[in-house]
């Protein structure tokens, strides 16, 4: 998404920012956002490097983000072949856009709603996630709290990777301990981190 108080990010024009996708089915296409303070999507340069990291796995995969914000990682994932999207966002600004994104690509895989990601992660049933997408409001200690929802309402295939954005190091973070660190990178003031998890010891 992401949400930074600390983003000196400016409108382009007109209150409007744009994203560019950066390979698969929609490579090299533009789209525009909303200027919705804090909302900034994830830089090109961390995300072609995420999705290098993620090579293997995004073609086929069922993928989550509950921080949707401009849905630049939503949407290279489903350009890249992933079968199935739910993205969810508090701000009913961001999920028109994003809606309109998907109407303009023709994408019928990918599904957008306005919903409090933490109520929404407990309360509705749960479907397995291969891929998550983790970039909360910063200074908020929502990570942890989003990282355990996923774990005890059983969002999270039994390989999944999870990918979060935070204001401090991983290590700090204090996430599930079967979430295995696999890649980490830091880009000015933030911390960007690839997990993937193993099914808990049973006994």
């Amino acid at each position: 998404m992401a949400r930074s108080s600390s983003s000196t990010r400016k409108p382009t024009h007109n209150g409007v920012n744009q994203l560019r996708i950066i390979g698969g089915e929609w490579r090299s296409r533009r789209l525009s956002f909303p200027d919705a303070p804090g909302l900034r999507p994830t830089p090109d340069r961390v995300r072609e490097t995420l999705f290098n990291w993620l090579a293997p796995y995004v073609a086929g995969a069922k993928v989550l983000d509950p921080f949707a914000g401009s849905g630049a990682l939503f949407l290279e994932a489903l350009s890249r072949g992933a079968v199935m999207g739910q993205a969810l966002d508090a701000s009913s600004l961001a999920v028109s856009s994003l809606k309109e994104h998907l109407g303009t690509l023709r994408c019928t895989v990918g599904q957008v709603q306005t919903a409090d990601a933490l109520r929404y992660l407990d309360s509705q049933p749960a479907t397995r996630f291969d891929l998550v997408f983790l970039d909360p409001p910063f200074n908020q200690n929502l990570l942890p709290t989003v990282c355990a929802l996923l774990e005890e309402r059983q969002w999270l295939a039994e390989d999944a990777w999870v990918y979060t954005e935070s204001e401090t190091a991983p290590s700090t973070l204090g996430l599930p301990s079967n979430w295995r660190l696999h890649r980490e990178q830091k880009s000015g003031q933030v911390h960007y981190a690839l997990w993937q998890r193993s099914p808990k010891d049973i006994g």
